[in-house]
């Protein structure tokens, strides 16, 4: 049995981090009625993103800026391919995934010489570093910036006249067009926002390792979406749903492998998205209109 203790609950609360900033991200896309499977690759870029800037600039907070950056920029390109160039959305964040991976791949042997891993930096620290573990999360900002942009998200989306519109173009394009508002700006509006949180959950993994490793994002980008479908595209509720994987993963890492065999541990938190989707799939029902590019001329609403 587990003791549950201040060090366990601070690697859990360490580990939800980019779950939540990512997932944070999809919801905003997928309100606004854009599937974005893409988040696994903007999560990816965006820690690559941060790294290199950090070390090019010797800065952690511009690095920061430049992990946010290259989120936006390859959401960006999933916005443009599939609200204006109508293309199967699902197909699009695939290709935008496997393109992350390559270009991050090649971009570690192009700069550092080296297909797996760049040099070590100082990230963004906590203002109580070497102290206990969970009193080094308090006093990191980018815990209480993930904890304050859950909050956000949610006067963003249901608190605001932005929020109102982005729901509407998922929920109800036709009504939004008749408003004399862009659907397709709004949705674009909700593809870069989750581009931008995706960006900084990389930024969140370069900061934990001080370096970027290849593929480092590790199905992160995916649990993020099976968690914003948990948490039925509410941030609080999303936030809860990516504590449960937080809390599976670190299980994973903390029970000992005496009496279970390791091959277990390590498909648990994949095992544990699995059941929870399972039994919550039929439960959640996402925006009416997500996945279907608008037709101003009615074929498709």
């Amino acid at each position: 049995m587990i003791e549950i203790t201040l060090a366990f609950l601070a690697q859990v609360l360490r580990i939800s981090v980019p779950y939540v900033l990512a997932a944070l991200g999809g919801t905003f896309s997928e309100r606004g009625g854009v599937i974005n499977i893409a988040l696994e690759g903007i999560l990816l870029g965006g820690a690559f993103g941060a790294a290199v800037i950090t070390l090019a600039t010797g800065s952690a907070w511009v690095g920061v800026l430049g992990g946010m950056a290259v989120g936006m920029l390859l959401a960006a390109l999933h916005g443009v391919i599939t609200i204006w160039g109508r293309a199967d959305q699902i197909l699009s964040g695939l290709a935008i995934n496997m393109l992350a991976l390559g270009a991050t791949r090649g971009g570690l042997k192009v700069l550092y010489g080296s297909a797996s891993n760049s040099p070590r930096f100082e990230g963004v620290s906590s203002v109580f570093e070497g102290r206990a573990a969970f009193l080094q999360l308090l006093g990191h900002p980018l815990f209480w910036m993930a904890a304050g942009l859950v909050i956000l998200a949610y006067l963003l989306l249901f608190r605001s006249g932005f929020g109102l519109a982005l729901r509407a173009a998922g929920d109800g394009p036709r009504a939004l067009d008749g408003a004399g508002l862009s659907v397709d700006g709004y949705r674009f509006a909700g593809v870069l926002l989750s581009g931008a949180l995706g960006g900084l959950a990389g930024t969140w993994l370069v900061t934990e390792q001080h370096s970027f490793t290849d593929g480092m994002s590790n199905g992160r980008g995916y649990i993020a979406l099976a968690a914003m479908i948990v948490g039925k595209w509410h941030p609080y509720k999303v936030a809860l749903a990516c504590l449960l994987f937080g809390a599976a993963e670190t299980l994973q890492i903390r029970v000992s492998a005496e009496w279970i065999p390791t091959q277990f541990l390590q498909m648990l938190p994949y095992l544990v998205t699995l059941v929870v989707l399972a039994g919550w799939i039929g439960r959640a029902h996402p925006p009416r209109h997500l996945g279907e590019p608008y037709d101003r001329s009615g074929a498709r609403s």
